[in-house]
């Protein structure tokens, strides 16, 4: 009788340390983030929690956020995207280079600029799925070239806006308290967030990344996902290098790249909490948060501007590892459902089909 409470009370003490392990693992930065404001705000109470300092880091994280939301898109399916950074580069030039150099109004010029950006997607997406180079090798290439293209119109210089109309530079002006960008990222993040959590395109996308052979057995069509999420971050690459464009209002060639680091940190770090093991929508909204915020109460207690790099460094660092980590863990976690399945005969096959089958309905 006494071995089985003990055995009882064993069992029932390591369904509560796997209960709390996957609440951490789950709701992990939003703790961090609670913890970052709480600690910040006690530091510096006046200005951490002003007005001036939530607009200045929503307006500032906004173009971080939508570049980041970009690549988490590719990353679903375990493919990098290096060229985002330099895509918003050459989109901001030329929302500015477009209206002062050329005369365009700024909406036709965004149409051009976001058309540029579908087809620079396109073209990623073709390199690697079509031609099977190394998406790393093939964005980086890619990236390159538009680098060299933002140059080229710029002819190395800045673009100063001078006679920017106001319905551009109002792009980043404030609607009901909110800054317009914010809202922007919010609107783009829903959508995201539908299409990845509830439409089958994003399960889809997912399944490709965890198990490239389960997705061709469900039918789906790999090269063709691909290809779209390389578009989709195309698209949103060159919509947040309008925003950037209207923020600054100057064209800057060397801008763009810098936006690169943050932006995969965010994702990476995302990927550790919410949906342990995979980039999410929300998970990256969350990193981007944190990381504005610490930086922000960093600076107001005196650091100094190249801190903002050791953030972004250490951050990838441990986003990478932590993601590797929880990865592993949900591999160790499908293993151990596999081997309860049935191993031999029909009860094989059949077990089998039932995991191709729920794969999909398995990443949620």
């Amino acid at each position: 009788m006494d071995q089985d409470r003990g055995a009882q009370r064993i069992a029932t003490a390591g369904r509560a340390g796997r209960t709390l392990g996957e609440l951490t693992a789950t709701y992990g930065l939003a703790v961090v983030f609670v913890l970052v404001m709480v600690l910040f705000g006690a530091l510096r109470p006046t200005t951490f929690f002003s007005a001036i300092n939530f607009n200045t880091i929503l307006v500032g994280q906004s173009v971080t956020a939508m570049l980041a939301l970009a690549e988490m898109i590719p990353l679903a399916t375990r493919q990098f995207d290096l060229s985002v950074g330099f895509h918003l580069g050459m989109a901001q030039m030329l929302i500015v280079g477009l209206q002062v150099q050329n005369g365009l109004p700024w909406p036709v010029a965004a149409v051009a600029i976001l058309v540029i950006a579908l087809v620079v997607g396109a073209f990623n997406g073709i390199l690697v799925a079509r031609f099977g180079i190394d998406s790393f090798i093939a964005t980086m290439g890619v990236g390159t070239l538009l680098y060299g293209v933002t140059n080229w119109y710029s002819g190395g210089q800045q673009i100063t806006g001078t006679d920017l109309p106001n319905s551009f530079t109002g792009l980043t002006g404030i609607y009901l308290h909110v800054p317009l960008p914010a809202l922007f990222v919010a609107v783009t993040a829903l959508v995201l967030w539908l299409v990845t959590e509830r439409l089958p395109v994003g399960r889809s996308l997912y399944v490709i990344g965890a198990n490239p052979r389960a997705a061709e057995l469900t039918g789906i069509r790999i090269g063709r996902h691909i290809i779209g999420s390389f578009v989709a971050a195309g698209f949103l690459s060159g919509l947040a290098g309008i925003m950037l464009g209207s923020l600054l209002q100057t064209g800057t060639p060397s801008v763009g790249p810098e936006y690169l680091l943050p932006a995969f940190a965010a994702t990476l770090l995302g990927a550790t909490s919410i949906h342990p093991g995979r980039v999410n929508v929300l998970g990256t909204l969350l990193a981007v948060l944190i990381l504005a915020f610490s930086f922000s109460g960093v600076q107001q207690l005196g650091a100094p501007f190249y801190v903002q790099y050791f953030f972004n460094g250490g951050i990838l660092i441990v986003a990478v590892g932590l993601s590797v980590y929880a990865a592993a863990r949900r591999r160790r976690a499908a293993t151990a459902a596999d081997t309860q399945e049935p191993s031999t005969g029909p009860l094989r096959a059949a077990a089998s089909g039932r995991k191709v089958d729920g794969a999909i309905r398995d990443l949620g």
